[in-house]
């Protein structure tokens, strides 16, 4: 008896960001979007190199976290304005990473942030994948895609145009809305920081931000803001020095002053006969 084997053709293997669209065409919705990720990013840099010496961490500007396999690729990703993903390395193979592919990493961000244009329904939207009485795939929500599936640690929604923040803590299988600390942050514990907004100008916008402050409630710098806090602590400096200079320069000149009037005394007494010196009054 023969035994015939029939030959099986194993499926492609899934795809990895150099295979995967980087973008799905839509437009960034506000002008505050770049400036606010990059604030963020600047001046979270300090902390994150504390936390990871060998430099492995990435994170994610508006760029694609692929989470399943779809037609065409770009249904199968969601793309949050900011995100932090800690233990992986900044780099794929020496490439510039194009998005993030969670089937590839299996290591969720800690933190996803979305910049709400509109009252943030879009982001709250809880609404799960299914399939419709016609066969149609229904679309998740974001906050569905990031609490069922990435399961993100924290993840939090900033309108842009109320000036409100939200930030929900994975706990127990789903989010758990998180109340502000005394200073109006939220803590992010794994990360050691504090997540809150604050009132000011940045690349020529005055208005609110999302910002970050460590646990003792200090605003973390960006590298511009420490370099003129460093300026304005050497001018200070050197204008202390300055002042010490003309204490000592007004010192010097009032013992000058003394030690001639003393002179010009003991000139006038020895004129009148009187002599100091041989008095021994000197």
């Amino acid at each position: 008896m023969t035994e015939t084997k029939t030959r099986l053709d194993l499926p492609p293997p899934f795809p990895d960001h150099t295979q995967l669209p980087e973008s799905d065409g839509t437009f960034v919705k506000n002008f505050q979007e770049h400036p606010q990720s990059i604030i963020l990013t600047d001046s979270i840099g300090q902390i994150l190199q504390q936390l990871h010496p060998d430099g492995n961490y990435a994170i994610g500007q508006d760029c694609g976290i692929y989470w399943r396999e779809t037609d065409p690729p770009e249904k199968g990703a969601e793309a949050p304005d900011w995100f932090y993903v800690a233990n992986v390395p900044p780099l794929l193979n020496g490439e510039i990473r194009r998005s993030y592919v969670l089937w590839r990493e299996f290591m969720a961000p800690t933190i996803a942030l979305e910049f709400a244009s509109g009252d943030g329904t879009e982001e709250r939207d809880a609404t799960a994948l299914s399939i419709s009485p016609e066969g149609e795939t229904i679309k998740p929500g974001k906050l569905w895609v990031y609490e069922r599936i990435i399961r993100i640690p924290y993840y939090g929604i900033y309108e842009i145009k109320t000036g409100k923040l939200e930030v929900y803590h994975w706990s127990d299988f789903s989010y758990q809305k998180l109340a502000p600390n005394e200073r109006g942050h939220y803590p992010i514990a794994t990360m050691g920081v504090e997540l809150g907004l604050w009132h000011g100008s940045y690349q020529n916008q005055t208005q609110l931000w999302l910002r970050w402050w460590d646990n003792d409630g200090n605003l973390l710098l960006t590298g511009h803001e420490r370099a003129e806090l460093e300026k304005q602590r050497a001018e200070q400096e050197h204008q202390r020095a300055e002042q010490e200079h003309q204490r000592a320069e007004q010192e010097h000149q009032r013992a000058e002053q003394a030690e001639q009037k003393a002179a010009r005394l003991a000139e006038r007494l020895k004129a009148m006969g009187i002599d100091l010196e041989a008095e021994g009054l000197e």
